[in-house]
């Protein structure tokens, strides 16, 4: 059967090329034929105006004709006449920034391709400290952001650039440069194998990035302050959680980690990151003594949590929290893509597959560790 780019006479890079014209040449120019419908209604509402809202500490951000305004209170933005926007995720967004993964990943490849990179699984594991990074830096916003910060070193509009989904874009250029300097260091001969200094490099930034965050936490900053026992709770948790789930796979459906191998291990540890990290936050901070308990910031997690209040009775809620389900969620959800990734996808596919495996460890890693580091910190 002939591929779509044989039947349009392209080749796939030059098809991927005109999709992505095509998708921007619609958003600007409906941006700027049909603005309040386009850009307001859509672009901005569901994906830039979040950001801002975000950047501002504000409640909400609304855009009208006077420009945009941040609110503080919630009463104050559902009294809004303009277009409103909130800081986290929607439905709408978060399937948007699904269609610019795919589309992104499909970019690499065609890259990947070019530089002769990314068939070997180890590719896999030196971009692991990348993932790691992007969830730390996002909590240097964090950090900045909470009330009380002095002298916040990242201010609007510089800190845009940590706040999702832009911060996806900052973590990938600099993932993409440490990718484009080991390559250069191994064809020129100073190194034998780029993935070794890949994994230094991407280590190399989260130590910073770490330190940065571990500075406030002893600097005497009051809005920062470091609980020990809530990243070991989680830690702990989640890797009990998914050695549990491990074993329980290689004893009754071993062929669903055939083709994964450690990897699905990797890939099934950082969902479960996510999912201890989300119930440990949001319902037992207090009884670690850690502070308030989190809010949900992402509409999934959101559902799961009004699902499981409105469904289990109250005395049980008392006992068990209403966040458990989404570490269920994550460990279901983790081992089913980990069996898709079959022996053969690997020998069709391997730099595609490859990158889906780290996409598919980064949405669950990288928010993981974002709400564990901001547990951890009181952020």
């Amino acid at each position: 059967m002939a591929t779509v780019a044989e039947r349009v006479g392209l080749d796939p890079e030059r098809l991927w090329g005109a999709v992505v014209a095509t998708l921007a040449l619609v958003l600007v120019g409906g941006s700027v034929a049909f603005p309040r419908a386009v850009y307001d209604g859509f672009v901005w509402q569901y994906f830039w105006g979040p950001v801002e809202a975000d950047a501002q500490s504000a409640v909400c951000a609304v855009r009208g004709g006077a420009g945009t305004e941040y609110l503080g209170s919630a009463t104050a933005c559902e009294a809004a006449t303009g277009v409103v926007a909130y800081p986290g995720y929607t439905l709408v967004s978060e399937v948007g920034y699904m269609v610019t993964l795919l589309i992104a990943l499909s970019g690499v490849v065609f890259l990947m391709r070019r530089l002769d990179i990314g068939r070997e699984r180890r590719f896999f594991y030196s971009l692991i400290p990348f993932v790691f990074f992007g969830g730390a830096l996002r909590v240097v916003e964090d950090a900045n952001d909470t009330p009380g910060a002095a002298d916040a070193l990242i201010t609007y509009p510089l800190n845009t650039l940590f706040i999702s989904p832009v911060i996806y874009f900052t973590v990938f250029f600099v993932t993409l440069g440490a990718i484009v300097v080991t390559v250069l260091l191994e064809r020129s001969g100073r190194v034998d194998d780029y993935q070794n200094p890949l994994f230094v490099l991407g280590t190399a930034v989260l130590v910073l990035t770490l330190g940065y965050l571990a500075a406030l936490a002893v600097g005497g900053d009051n809005s920062v302050t470091f609980y020990p026992q809530v990243i070991l709770t989680m830690l702990v948790g989640s890797t009990v959680a998914a050695l549990v789930t491990w074993a329980l796979v290689e004893r009754f459906a071993p062929q669903v980690n055939a083709g994964t191998g450690r990897i699905g291990l990797v890939i099934i540890w950082g969902h479960a990151v996510d999912g201890v990290a989300n119930v440990i936050g949001l319902d037992w901070m207090t009884a670690l003594g850690a502070g308030p308990n989190l809010v949900p910031k992402h509409p999934v997690n959101q559902f799961v949590v009004d699902f499981t209040a409105s469904t289990l009775p109250p005395s049980m809620l008392a006992v068990t929290g209403d966040a458990w389900p989404f570490l269920l969620v994550k460990l279901v959800a983790a081992t089913f893509v980990v069996w898709v990734f079959e022996d053969g996808v690997f020998e069709d596919s391997p730099r595609y597959t490859m990158l889906l495996l780290v996409a598919v460890l980064a949405v669950g890693l990288g928010p993981g560790t974002r709400d564990m580091l901001r547990a951890t910190l009181g952020v």
